[in-house]
């Protein structure tokens, strides 16, 4: 193919990512944000060995793993007995994988930094209501229905909330999820934590506390933490409206130990509350307009991809629309190649959710007791890693890339 005009909508990961690698290649490329400053949105995430493949292929590896923390395991423990109920270890796999827990400002300032350095033009504070496709062109409009750009390809990137999926002929229904998560990023020079580890604890399934040691945002600044606690979202207004001290007192009950990270808030403003859907576009392309992300899929957060399944998106488009001899080609065989890999590991999110964040007990029953003993007998330790790496299927060759070789990139 000749190259192409493409627009991006949305200056995210996704978007960002999408950007280097279709610029690299040859594509004219521009980024439409809807913000005036582009800027990330959350606290905390952990980037697999499936991400962190894909900003290695970018040149970004140096970059990330100077901001952030390395994580070798993933564990739970009730908080009433201190049983453990989950124990993900990155090593029953052989070949050196980990994960590295991020902050979420320094994984878009390292993709931000990157495009800025190659002179891709970012247009800010453009809100798109609508595309409109003719003549096999794509023109984006505001919502004041001006005409704000004109390409041969849109690509949306603008999240599980975008306007461009939801006007789609193949908008998808949403399902949204009735459990979310109040999230902080805390200090945690000093006090006492695994390092290495996202550490949670549990009550049944109703109640879920997790730390997660995410590095630091910039260089020169202390490391952090991401604090999470998961609750209903329609109770979360009540949770407010009892008091900070309520809520603080009955996470400390639960785990005395996160004290000094607790004592870091005082207001709830330090706090923002986390939603979730899960859906799904099918295909995710329709009227010259294809999307990544989470504005394609998305689902419960428990297993952590949502971050890497958007940067295996961007590197699969690019891959594609490399290797095919037209645009309905490469879109076609783009929705191919993400096809099982999406779907299974939506399956796996929306089947896992239960087992930690519900009301049921009998579920939760079943995780300490059966679950939580089996994960022990081999090959379940391997197949739980696979899982979390994102690699239970092959999400790599469909992409074109190859994967990282670990114990070159290994943190001291």
């Amino acid at each position: 193919m000749k190259p192409l005009d493409i627009g991006i909508a949305g200056a995210g990961p996704a978007g960002l990512a999408a950007a280097l690698f279709l610029a690299r290649r040859g594509h004219r490329v521009e980024l439409i944000e809807r913000f005036e400053r582009p800027s990330p949105v959350g606290s905390g995430l952990l980037m697999q060995p499936t991400g962190l493949t894909v900003l290695d292929a970018l040149g970004l590896s140096p970059a990330i793993h100077a901001l952030g923390n390395r994580i070798d395991r993933l564990h739970g423990a009730d908080a009433r007995s201190g049983r453990t109920v989950l124990d993900v270890r990155y090593d029953a796999l052989a070949g050196g994988r980990y994960g590295l827990a991020v902050h979420r400002v320094a994984l878009f300032s390292t993709l931000h930094d990157a495009v800025a350095a190659e002179g891709i033009p970012i247009r800010t504070g453009i809100t798109l209501a609508k595309a409109e496709t003719r003549h096999a062109r794509t023109a984006l409009h505001d919502d004041d229905g001006e005409i704000v750009g004109d390409y041969d390809l849109v690509i949306d990137a603008t999240g599980a909330r975008s306007q461009l999926a939801a006007d789609s002929i193949a908008a998808p229904r949403v399902k949204e999820l009735p459990w979310g998560a109040f999230w902080a990023t805390l200090d945690c020079e000093g006090i006492a934590h695994e390092p290495r580890a996202l550490s949670q604890r549990y009550d049944a399934a109703k109640v879920m506390i997790g730390v997660l040691p995410v590095g630091r945002a910039h260089p020169g600044e202390g490391d952090k933490v991401a604090f999470f606690w998961s609750l209903k979202t329609a109770n979360a207004e009540a949770v407010r409206q009892a008091g900070l001290d309520r809520w603080k007192a009955s996470i400390a009950d639960y785990w005395p130990e996160t004290m000094p990270f607790l004592d870091q808030i005082s207001d709830w403003d330090q706090l923002t509350l986390a939603r979730y859907a899960h859906r799904t576009m099918l295909p995710p392309h329709a009227d010259g307009i294809v999307f990544i992300g989470d504005s394609a899929h998305s689902t419960s957060p428990q297993l952590g991809q949502g971050a890497n399944m958007a940067l295996l998106d961007a590197a699969t488009l690019a891959y594609t629309l490399s290797s095919a001899a037209s645009l309905d080609e490469a879109l076609a065989a783009y929705a191919a190649a993400r096809r099982s890999h999406v779907r299974l590991f939506q399956l796996l999110s929306y089947v896992f959710t239960p087992f930690y964040q519900s009301d049921s007990r009998s579920i939760a029953w079943l995780r300490d007791r059966l679950v939580a003993t089996v994960a022990r007998i081999p090959p379940a330790p391997q197949i739980l890693a696979a899982i979390v790496s994102g690699t239970l299927a092959d999400p790599f060759t469909q992409a074109g890339l190859q994967e990282c070789r670990w114990p070159e990139l290994r943190l001291a």
